[in-house]
């Protein structure tokens, strides 16, 4: 074996290494990436998204009922986020398909 397949060894055993350590990192990452997406979902902070939309829509309902006349406005007003709350609610509520349990591993 002569010196330039050493070499060429060489080099092509540090790529190696390198894309481990760089796969390595990037799982690392994504792990950290995943743990922030945790947080930022608590139920606090959901919690916190829920009272904040809906003190918006209950004050634009009513600055329209204080302020206005307009029937069809006012209906609209109170209607339509009604309307979608009412499809929200019905959706997350329905089941819309049964699957079977799967087996993890170590389950029999």
């Amino acid at each position: 074996m002569g010196g330039i397949e050493l070499f060429l060894g060489g080099v092509a055993a540090l790529a190696v290494l390198s894309v481990v350590v760089k796969a390595r990192a990037g799982v690392r990452r994504a792990q950290a990436a995943a743990q922030i997406a945790r947080v930022g979902t608590s139920p606090v902070s959901l919690i916190g998204r829920v009272v904040g939309t809906a003190v918006v829509i209950a004050g634009a309902q009513w600055l329209v009922v204080t302020h206005s006349h307009n029937s069809a406005l006012i209906c609209a007003v109170l209607g339509v986020p009604a309307l979608i709350t009412a499809y929200t609610l019905s959706k997350a509520m329905t089941v819309t398909e049964i699957r079977p349990a799967s087996r993890g591993r170590g389950q029999r």
